[in-house]
């Protein structure tokens, strides 16, 4: 027994090493059964609560792990507030996240919730990674196992911020950089790209392209030009997927085939470009689109954790203890 248990750990051991390159991302899907058996209850109710509430919401909780994780990793970084005292700069002032992120008080109100049931043991990251499944799972999206045991920052990148997120006007090669940075293959870019089948965005991020770019369709651009005018109105919203704007489907991808993705760097996937058939491909099997979604999240949720005796597991997510 001792030698099959031996054997045994030495094959997770070298599981770890291909998946991840070294053993230090020690999470477990079973990280709070004992220490706090309701958190998952707790975290699906509000989700639950706070879509049902806005509709919107869903998609803003799953942008902010998205940003979160894209930003010296899954560390709850995104949610540090700045501090004025100690000239501590956060990453919410940071271009692509200022007056943009939102859902700050959702995770707020959560975080309180569990600091009642069981405090100090429940993360902030850990938060904004179930947060995500749930949010895409009730909006009728797939579903994933999350591995939890992640441990919160105590700082922060403005810098990187402002540097290491995918901008709404990148060309495709721009893109497959952004993401092969982070790991990323190129069609698991185009999966995650896919969480834009729901939420919104401002008129000052696709007022170009609904006015100016050929590669569009004539009908929706017009459509879109009646809540986003060529002068003013830059925070006017309109659905990042105009066919389902609420569900999380696959209309993201059918809209691109059909040149009605509303910002540049939606359009750019189907563009005569290299990504066009898995475009295709997704447009046309929603099934293979959540199955690679819900792989890429689960590989993105990974991305450099803080495990172990790094970090801290934050009472206040705004701020470090």
């Amino acid at each position: 027994m001792a030698l099959r248990s031996h054997y045994f750990n030495l094959c997770c051991f070298f599981v770890m090493i291909i998946l991840f390159g070294s053993c230090s991302a020690q999470l477990s899907s079973y990280y709070y059964a004992k220490t706090c058996p309701k958190a998952l209850y707790i975290i699906k109710t509000a989700v639950l609560g706070a879509v049902a509430k806005e509709s919107r919401m869903g998609a803003s909780l799953l942008r902010l792990h998205f940003h979160d994780c894209f930003v010296n990793g899954c560390d709850a970084s995104v949610l540090l507030d700045d501090d004025d005292t100690s000239n501590f700069t956060g990453e919410k002032s940071a271009a692509p996240n200022a007056n943009s992120l939102r859902g700050f008080e959702v995770i707020d109100s959560i975080k309180s919730k569990l600091e009642t049931a069981c405090p100090g043991v429940v993360s902030c990251a850990d938060i904004l990674a179930v947060a995500a499944r749930d949010s895409v799972a009730t909006l009728g999206g797939p579903t994933w196992t999350v591995e939890l045991g992640r441990r919160d920052s105590t700082t922060a990148s403005f810098s990187n911020a402002n540097t290491d997120l995918a901008s709404p006007l990148m060309n495709l090669d721009e893109l497959i950089s952004v993401f092969s940075k982070k790991g990323f293959t190129e069609k698991e870019m185009v999966a995650l790209s896919g969480s834009h089948t729901t939420g919104k965005a401002r008129c000052l991020l696709f007022r170009n392209r609904i006015y100016n770019e050929t590669n569009i369709d004539s009908e929706f651009a017009k459509s879109i030009q009646s809540n986003c005018p060529s002068s003013g109105g830059g925070d006017n919203l309109s659905p990042l997927d105009d066919g389902s704007p609420v569900i999380f489907d696959n209309s993201y991808f059918k809209n691109l085939v059909n040149n009605k993705g509303l910002l540049h760097s939606d359009q750019a996937l189907f563009n005569g470009g290299s990504m066009d058939s898995q475009v295709a491909t997704y447009s046309e099997n929603p099934i293979t689109f959540y199955v690679d979604f819900a792989n890429a999240m689960v590989k993105m949720g990974n991305l450099s954790v803080l495990t172990g005796t790094d970090g801290e597991i934050r009472t206040n997510c705004r701020k470090v203890n």
